[in-house]
């Protein structure tokens, strides 16, 4: 009892130095346009904060604000995997309570949401969870595309049989098609073949009717692999291959849960992989400079996550600000968005597909 009393203690006390500080930073910074997260006084699990937001206010639009036509909801940070160079890491276990999910993702679409993209971590770390977002994005917001990136080894069928009517496209992550190579990098789970889950997932895609793609992370392990095969015989609808990104606090730096500087490859390796692979129709590339500013990223607690600076400053929560207030601190780059081919086909009813 005195240990649990003195924890509460010290806990009251750091939320009333953190409630001080931001009070003095919002006085000092506020014509600066500075924010302090709206959320610093959640404690989540055990002890955890939402960090604070050191973002900027976006000026890559021109002085308008972003419309957040494709939004990826980073809802969770589990994951079973342990890739090395993943940037998005488990530094907290918290989920958002369905109804607050729900709400968050409504205020999205009333803002000209199109697309909503569901990542983690794994997301089918939490499946049935995952699955009534699915749903309630499809059937109730009614949003023209819903799609899911995975490793693809906690699907099951029965996900599929419930809620495969309302996912238009279901991304399936595989850098290599050499066992060895995927447990060097970690994308693996014990001894289990990353393979086999890829194959097996394509399968239930086709007779379910959802869309399959395929995201790959071009590396110092894969970089000479030649996949061309593969990839024509798996017949993605979008091959998205991504040069290895490093991320201060992610994947990199002191407060990184990996380091991922051992797996980074030089522009000119990269081209090399895109070259050899320049027959793939399907084949969708993004060098680190596109993905940096062209993708509108909302993590856990539904704060944009601005990476222009080589990190992830997150602006506050949608939940509290609103939309409009938050995406002025995302670092989205809309014409570099559009640049990359973001906008395309993604609606399965209208990618006219021969299941």
């Amino acid at each position: 009892m005195l240990v649990s009393s003195q924890v509460t203690s010290l806990k009251m006390l750091l939320q009333l130095c953190i409630s001080t500080v931001r009070c003095i930073f919002i006085s000092l910074f506020s014509e600066m346009g500075y924010w302090i997260t709206g959320v610093l006084e959640k404690v989540v699990g055990l002890g955890e904060t939402a960090a604070p937001v050191n973002g900027k206010p976006d000026q890559n639009n021109e002085g308008g604000i972003a419309t957040p036509t494709s939004v990826n909801y980073h809802f969770t940070r589990k994951c079973n995997y342990s890739c090395g160079f993943c940037f998005h890491t488990a530094k907290t276990s918290f989920v958002l309570p369905l109804e607050e999910a729900k709400k968050g993702l409504t205020l999205l679409k009333e803002s000209g949401m199109e697309k909503i993209n569901f990542s983690g971590g794994e997301p089918f770390y939490h499946g049935d969870f995952l699955g009534k977002l699915v749903q309630y994005c499809k059937q109730d917001l009614q949003l023209p595309s819903v799609s899911i990136v995975s490793n693809g080894s906690m699907i099951r069928e029965k996900w599929f049989q419930k809620y495969g009517d309302y996912l238009d496209i279901l991304a399936i992550s595989c850098d290599s098609f050499n066992e060895e190579t995927n447990q060097l990098i970690g994308r693996a789970q014990g001894r289990k073949s990353h393979l086999d889950n890829l194959y097996k997932v394509r399968n239930w895609c086709r007779q379910y009717q959802v869309a399959f793609k395929i995201n790959s992370v071009i590396n110092t392990f894969n970089v000479d692999e030649d996949m061309r095969d593969q990839i024509t015989q798996l017949n993605p609808v979008r091959w998205k291959v991504f040069q290895c990104l490093l991320i201060d606090g992610e994947n990199a730096g002191e407060d990184a849960l990996r380091e991922a500087e051992r797996f980074v490859i030089s522009q000119q390796q990269f081209q090399d992989f895109l070259d050899r692979h320049s027959s793939i129709s399907c084949l969708v590339p993004e060098s680190n400079q596109k993905m940096r500013d062209s993708y509108l990223i909302l993590d856990e607690y539904m704060r944009f996550l601005d990476c222009r600076e080589g990190r992830k400053d997150p602006s506050k929560s949608i939940l509290d600000v609103g939309v409009k207030e938050a995406i002025r601190f995302s670092g989205f780059d809309e014409k570099m968005f559009l640049k990359r081919g973001g906008k395309y086909v993604w609606s399965k009813a209208d990618m006219q597909l021969q299941w």
